[in-house]
């Protein structure tokens, strides 16, 4: 069945600003709502010819559990423009873009704004399940005597906080954390430490010359109540080297795993916005097109190897389209580790994975020139609701930066799955 062409007309982020143990100064709401005002303030056409908001996020806060209405509201949309959300943990982002996608194709808009926020920083703290309970009794106890007796009864253990953010990054049916499924990829792909850690000093050498070289153009000031502005992204590191990167102990299998914070993405909070537009409103606005979107896959795999998501998404893509891992003149592919990222690499290089799982030979060794060529999420960070959308806005910046046509950007995803899309300028030709 052929689909009108979807295009990206513009897009915008805020920096990435790296959690430090305490809250940050912006809400999700906050981040989004400014990346959006920022990005509907250039247009041609006014926020409220908006005909609907999409947004991913991870964690909403609970004043703003549907977040996409949120923002549509406190952007300038006005009330008449609904707004919601949607939830793919990592590829939530993503997803906001591919349901615009279809939105706009079946012709029920003609210009949707999306993309992802999280502020991981303000992740709830909890209380135990026992400490809960108590509480209950506590509220449900008549007399003076009864609560008396839950007095005593009381353990200070049970105020222990759950760390929210912890619970929300283990897998509830494999019971294994994100670390540790990228654990496993090390061991079933034989990745040692120092691949890990020379790749992650790549990354922030890469976001460093991208931030320095107006690559991240993309990026928007927000200012925060205390009046003090962030306008780049925070969690670069110059001293990122291998030797230091060494010293940082295991975090998820210790003492002897080899995934530490040096080589895993950042706890991040940020937003990155796009809006998208049918060839009707292309037409009727007069707008620029940065680039279009060819295809979209999801794909589930084994939660235990989720990492290897973006191999089991952007295959079937390029199956569809008879290309090669180098018919793409970029990649972007999301860094939620290191050795996440090689193992994908090396799915792609083995005859039995690729022939196991996709019916073909080994697609070959992807050039990693081409890929994540302005950093990626280990320098950067990952904001899990805002990920998805930001490497596709990266995507098409980097490729229109280099004169370049075609690129994929994939994320894996946890429980289990993988994202993907195919990606086009409107200018220069494939490579």
């Amino acid at each position: 069945m052929a689909f009108q062409p979807i295009y990206i007309i513009d897009g915008a982020r805020t920096p990435f600003l790296k959690a430090r143990n305490a809250p940050g100064p912006f809400s999700a709401g906050d981040l989004a709502t400014q990346a959006s005002r920022a990005l509907l303030l250039r247009q041609p056409f006014a926020a409220g010819d908006i005909d609907e908001v999409i947004l991913g996020c991870a964690a909403p806060s609970a004043d703003e559990t549907n977040i996409g209405r949120v923002v549509a509201l406190r952007a300038g949309c006005g009330e008449h423009v609904p707004g919601w959300t949607v939830m793919r943990n990592c590829a939530s982002g993503m997803q906001a873009l591919d349901s615009a996608l279809l939105t706009l194709q079946a012709g029920r808009a003609q210009l949707v704004l999306a993309g992802g926020v999280d502020a991981l920083s303000r992740a709830p703290l909890l209380v135990s399940d026992a400490m809960v309970a108590w509480l209950s009794q506590w509220r449900a106890a008549s007399s003076w005597r009864a609560r008396l007796a839950l007095i005593k009864r009381f353990r200070p253990a049970d105020l222990a906080p759950v760390i929210g953010l912890l619970k929300g990054l283990n897998d509830p049916v494999v019971g294994l954390s994100m670390g540790q499924t990228a654990e496993n990829l090390a061991a079933r792909f034989g990745i040692d430490r120092l691949a890990m850690d020379t790749y992650a000093q790549r990354s922030h050498r890469r976001a460093r010359i991208a931030q320095s070289s107006g690559a991240f153009a993309d990026v928007v000031g927000v200012t925060a109540l205390s009046g003090v502005l962030h306008d780049r992204d925070d969690g670069i590191r110059d001293d990122a080297t291998p030797e230091k990167l060494a010293r940082l102990k295991a975090v998820f299998d210790k003492p002897y795993g080899q995934i530490t914070a040096g080589n895993s993405s950042q706890v991040t909070d940020g937003a990155a916005m796009l809006v998208l537009a049918s060839a009707a409103a292309v037409d009727k606005w007069q707008l620029q097109p940065i680039g279009r979107i060819v295809d979209v896959q999801w794909a589930g795999l084994d939660p235990a190897q989720m990492g290897l998501g973006p191999v089991h998404a952007a295959t079937p893509i390029m199956q569809r389209h008879g290309l090669g891992l180098h018919d793409l003149d970029l990649w972007e592919i999301n860094e939620a580790f290191a050795a996440q990222v090689l193992a994908c690499l090396a799915a792609w290089e083995s005859d039995d994975y690729c022939r196991e799982h996709f019916g073909c030979g080994a697609f070959g060794t992807l050039d990693q020139a081409r890929l994540n060529v302005a950093g990626g999420a280990i320098a950067l960070g990952h904001p899990v609701g805002a990920s998805g959308a930001r490497i596709v806005l990266q995507l098409l910046r980097n490729l229109h930066g280099r004169g370049l046509r075609r690129g994929m950007a994939a994320i894996c995803i946890g429980g289990g799955q993988g994202g993907a899309m195919l990606i086009e300028t409107l200018n220069g030709s494939a490579s």
